[in-house]
């Protein structure tokens, strides 16, 4: 028997009736069947054939299948049977939704209303933690997996599911379980996976209906794959401008690359994600800002209004004045070299001759006293482990610098604090503070400044840093020179940013 064939329509299997084929993906279909012994249409999955040889599969299936069947919520779509037909080839009778599923709704209407989107999410969250709380995992939350009736929302495809213990990634058969376009970085990687990977998933398609298209689209599967494990996506604000914002904070925690810095739960994501779209408080507090709001004039005219100008004009000369005089003195017996374009980093920029550099694939470049031990620390972004850079803050702080310089069509050169914060989150390591923006140049381009740091949550081990988001096309650069001191705008960071040239 082949499941992906129509042959079997007018066909029975396992006693249901087989009417038409209502859905098809790569390892199922799904078929409107009568069950004559209850009189009732069914929605009847067939499993490809091919999984049905993997014992332990075929066996994990039943279970939870059955498993789900004994979940009583309002959510989850119903389930009447999971087996094996006389053939040995799986099956899973289920209630037949006669309605839309997501993904026909978001192509036909583009992005939803903001009152629906919340209503449809709310709903979905509370299917899937009612999963985990039976320790079991969607692992393929997609639109096409969420069928609305009406107003009324429920999630399907919970018969390939997964328990909590067990390891994501392949079956014996070698078939990936799940979808790319909505896959979390640990499952990818086949690491341990629990509840966090479907909110992971969600907060995709929570993307994709508010924005109209996924947070990632790439030509190739093996380029999807990667964005999930290290770009992050436009942020939603300047996909939909009427989203203030807060929401960009909601979705970076849910799309955290590390599952320990998502939401506890899918509902918690969603209920932060309501208060957001409704103008609730920011999801984080940035620091306080590092360059005060310039005050207006309050309309008083005459010399007394103009003194505190001059001293002020006379202030930041002196400022410009020392700052020269300091990076004049500093460079005098110091020799500094170059660093050349590569194409993870396509520009040039000085550096101290005795730091090392390293280039990372095309992913990033870093050149550090340390190189070597910061490398290891960028390459792991939000779930970074501090263990080796923690000591070399904290006993040779002099090593705790460097430049780091990384392309991503994430960033912006016109971002809030706050939005800057999503973006950085789930490129750097650490807890991410920042304040900002400035407008500045690095060498020969326009850029916006930044200050902030990067702190483990574990050893509290922390860096400052300087950044700079550069214009560039097609994707803006990430220019960021990192310290282990309060603040970062020293004479080496000048010289940084005023050698820069872009290729």
């Amino acid at each position: 028997m082949h499941a992906n064939d129509r042959s079997l329509v007018g066909q029975e299997v396992a006693g249901y009736f087989i009417e038409d084929i209502v859905g098809k993906g790569g390892m199922a279909v799904v078929y409107l069947a009568l069950d004559p012994r209850l009189s009732r249409r069914v929605a009847l999955k067939i499993l490809n054939p091919v999984l049905s040889v993997d014992d332990r599969f075929r066996q994990r299936f039943i279970l939870e299948s059955r498993t789900v069947a004994s979940i009583e919520h309002p959510n989850i779509i119903p389930i009447y049977e999971a087996n094996t037909d006389a053939d040995g080839v799986l099956y899973i009778a289920m209630r037949y939704v006669d309605g839309l599923d997501l993904r026909r709704l978001i192509n036909d209407r583009g992005p939803l209303p903001l009152g629906q989107a919340n209503q449809i999410f709310a709903q979905v969250a509370a299917a899937l933690d009612a999963a985990h709380a039976h320790d079991l995992i969607h692992r393929d939350v997609k639109p096409a997996n969420i069928l609305l009736a009406g107003d009324h929302v429920y999630l399907t495809d919970f018969g390939i599911t997964k328990h909590r213990t067990s390891i994501s990634g392949l079956t014996q058969t070698d078939q990936f379980i799940g979808t790319p376009r909505y896959m979390s970085p640990e499952q990818i990687n086949k690491e341990h996976i629990d509840g966090r990977a479907d909110q992971y998933a969600l907060a995709c398609v929570v993307y994709e209906a508010l924005a109209g298209r996924l947070p990632f689209q790439r030509d190739n599967d093996i380029a999807l794959l990667w964005a999930h494990l290290a770009e992050q996506p436009t942020p939603l604000s300047q996909m939909r401008p009427e989203l203030p914002p807060q929401v960009d904070a909601v979705m970076a925690r849910a799309l955290a690359k590390s599952p320990e810095r998502r939401y506890p739960n899918c509902s918690a994501f969603v209920t932060a994600l309501r208060d957001a779209i409704s103008g609730g408080l920011p999801e984080a507090v940035p620091v306080a800002a590092a360059f005060p709001a310039r005050r207006r004039g309050t309309g008083r005219t005459g010399r007394g209004s103009r003194l505190p100008v001059i001293a002020a004009t006379i202030t930041a000369a002196v400022a410009a004045l020392v700052l020269v005089v300091l990076v004049v003195v500093s460079q005098r017996g110091e020799s500094w070299a170059r660093y050349q374009s590569t194409p993870a980093a396509p520009l040039s920029f000085e550096y101290p001759e005795g730091w090392t550099v390293r280039t990372h694939e095309d992913l990033f470049a870093l050149a550090s006293p340390r190189a070597a031990d910061f490398e290891s620390l960028f390459v792991s972004g939000a779930g970074a482990d501090w263990t080796n850079v923690a000591p070399i803050i904290t006993e040779e702080p002099d090593s705790a610098t460097g430049v780091y310089v990384q392309l991503s069509d994430t960033l912006s050169t016109t971002a809030t604090d706050v939005q800057m914060k999503a973006m950085l989150e789930g490129l750097l390591p650490g807890k991410i503070d920042v304040s900002g923006p400035v407008p500045e140049q690095a060498g020969d381009a326009p850029a916006t400044r930044y200050l902030g740091s990067l702190t483990d949550r574990e050893s509290g081990a922390r860096l400052g840093f300087v950044g700079y988001v550069v214009e560039r096309e097609p994707k803006p650069l990430l220019l960021l020179y990192f310290c282990a001191r309060n603040t970062c705008d020293d004479t080496t960071q000048a010289r940084v940013r005023q050698s820069v040239r872009l290729s």
